[in-house]
């Protein structure tokens, strides 16, 4: 079996047996892919050094430690699989060291900023007539922004919604995340308030009155991309008078973590809500906890006066 077959028996081992989803399958595929096309004799037969000189590859082309990481991970992952389906007798990555990576803080925005943003989306929908394609955009965004803030969701997560979930107009509801692994997530007053916004301006717009999607789109898989979103909130933050280079999907589900441990949220509360499976990438956040901490004995303690 060569490696281009093996490589598309893995994928289908991943979403088969663990539930994985497109993007982490996309992931896998371009980081196999690379490996296999860089190696001369293909990926399923290489040796440890084989792989040793692919890694040292990887950092003379100026690819990140993190980057260097994710990509062996993805070639530990292939060689168990061949190992453990006795396509190979060995796994040649087991004695190989993963790349030193520092754990950088998450960019995330303030209270304040965040504000900025949200208010802008808000006066922006407002001012957009109803019925027309601007007020229709405008209104799709402000209500992403709410909902984003308000439950912390990975962007794929948040732009696949289902269209009932915001039909049932309820205070939590439950999104299918990575691995397929379902969780409950908060939607506030005010999200709630935006969705319905969103619902009504929706329906002046006959095109998507079928669609199964809150936010439906003429896109392959029927939903808004999250590739449009992230550049109308570039946009969006750019007016809002914000560094657009500092804003994205991502940065706002960090600040949604950071501004509940700021004010008092537990960690593992915070880990379930984003859907991590493990405490420790949840860590990420402690420098927020560290801070809180300090200030608690600063203005408490008596022997801090």
């Amino acid at each position: 079996m060569a490696s281009g077959a093996k490589i598309e028996a893995f994928l289908e081992m991943m979403a088969a047996e663990r539930g994985a989803g497109d993007n982490t399958l996309s992931s896998y595929r371009r980081d196999l892919e690379d490996a296999d096309h860089y190696l001369a004799g293909g990926l399923a037969a290489a040796k440890a050094d084989d792989i040793r000189n692919y890694l040292s590859d990887l950092a003379d082309r100026g690819f990140a430690p993190t980057t260097q990481a994710r990509k062996l991970s993805a070639l530990r992952q292939f060689f168990k699989f061949l190992y453990a389906e006795g396509l190979r007798g060995d796994d040649p990555t087991g004695v190989l060291d993963s790349p030193k990576k520092g754990r950088p803080l998450p960019k995330v925005l303030s209270e304040a900023e965040m504000n900025t943003l949200l208010d802008r989306a808000a006066l922006e929908a407002r001012e957009a007539p109803e019925g027309t394609p601007q007020r229709l955009a405008a209104q799709r965004l402000s209500t992403l922004l709410e909902v984003l803030y308000a439950s912390g969701l990975r962007v794929s997560e948040l732009v696949s919604l289902p269209l009932r979930v915001a039909l049932r107009d309820e205070r939590f509801f439950t999104v299918r995340g990575k691995g397929a692994k379902e969780r409950i997530v908060p939607l506030s007053q005010k999200a709630r308030e935006a969705v319905r916004l969103w619902l009504a301006e929706r329906a002046r717009h006959p095109a998507f009155a079928e669609s199964p999607w809150l936010f439906p789109a003429a896109s392959e898989s029927g939903y808004l991309p999250r590739q449009v979103f992230a550049r109308e909130l570039k946009g969006l933050a750019a007016r809002a008078g914000l560094a657009a280079a500092k804003v994205s999907p991502h940065v706002l589900r960090h600040a949604f973590a950071s501004h509940l441990l700021q004010n008092g949220a537990d960690l593992r509360a915070v880990q379930q809500l984003l859907g991590h499976a493990d405490i420790s990438t949840t860590q990420i956040y402690t420098h927020v906890l560290e801070k809180r901490l300090k200030e608690l004995v600063e203005n408490h303690h008596p022997l801090a006066r």
